[in-house]
């Protein structure tokens, strides 16, 4: 599924193609995805101009000026495409469920083969209370995410450090991928209790979060099968990992001559050294 680089290249993707232009037409080909699209989805878009894009954890968020706001999820396989002002707009295929024309004649096209996608709506003013929403913990990248906001999160917890960091309400957008990869670099087992990190292992985890989040974005996010940018070309920071998908690899930490090894936490496979990760 993608993570927080995955949704946030696919938002920088669109902003400079949907920010400030009107939407000349706005189709769903089919009623739901993971929930039902909203039934107005056309009227409540079509002539609509699109003030900003911004992200909320996982969900990209289409701000109109009119204070309506869509909630684009991607969920296992969606991508989004853009067929550019000028160039031949292609026929929809099977799994194109939602197509949007701008004023400027670009199109944008949301494909998902497993349809565990979701587009939905709410407004500027019923956002902060939204289910989808109003849980949500703090943007690792931002400043409401710092060690004190970490040591408060995880004192006192008795599951794992990865299972608290995949906790949504913990920290905003951190999936399996880059939680692997940012306890590798802080040297953090992941079985670890996670009131355990608290003080020093707190510290080196919030600024590790923040590099591996912002590598990531930089190389596009990490395909690892459906995951496309919205030009169509495929993340590559995948080639970057130091920990996820390389067992019995390795560690490629200087000094270390450890293996990288794989264990199951809650139906998901955590990838660590047992050598530099305690």
């Amino acid at each position: 599924m993608p993570e927080l680089p995955e949704v946030e290249t696919v938002r920088r993707g669109l902003a400079p193609v949907l920010e400030g232009v009107v939407i000349k037409s706005a189709v769903a080909r089919r009623p739901d995805l993971r929930i039902p699209i909203p039934l107005d989805f056309s009227a409540r878009l079509t002539d609509n101009k699109v003030e900003r894009l911004t992200r909320r954890s996982k969900y990209i968020l289409i701000e109109c000026t009119d204070g309506l706001i869509v909630i684009l999820h991607l969920g296992m396989s969606g991508r989004v495409t853009i067929t550019p002002a000028g160039a031949d707009v292609p026929e929809p295929g099977k799994h194109d469920h939602i197509i949007l024309a701008t004023e400027r004649g670009d199109h944008i096209f949301y494909n998902d083969t497993r349809r565990f996608g979701m587009v939905t709506f709410t407004t500027s003013e019923d956002m902060a209370t939204h289910p989808l929403i109003k849980n949500i913990g703090p943007e690792p990248l931002g400043n409401a995410f710092n060690t004190d906001v970490l040591n408060d999160g995880l004192t006192g917890r008795k599951s794992s450090i990865k299972a608290a960091l995949l906790d949504q309400k913990l920290v905003a957008g951190l999936g399996n991928i880059y939680v692997c990869e940012a306890l590798w670099r802080a040297g953090i087992h992941p079985a670890r209790t996670a009131h355990s990190v608290t003080g020093e292992g707190a510290s080196r985890l919030v600024p590790v979060i923040r590099d591996v989040l912002n590598e990531a974005i930089e190389a596009g996010g990490s395909t690892l099968k459906d995951y496309a940018r919205t030009d169509g070309e495929l993340g590559y920071f995948q080639h970057s990992f130091k920990a996820y998908g390389r067992e019995g690899e390795g560690c490629s930490k200087p000094g270390c001559g450890g293996t990288v090894e794989r264990i199951v936490q809650q139906g998901r496979s955590s990838f660590f050294c047992g050598t530099c990760q305690s």
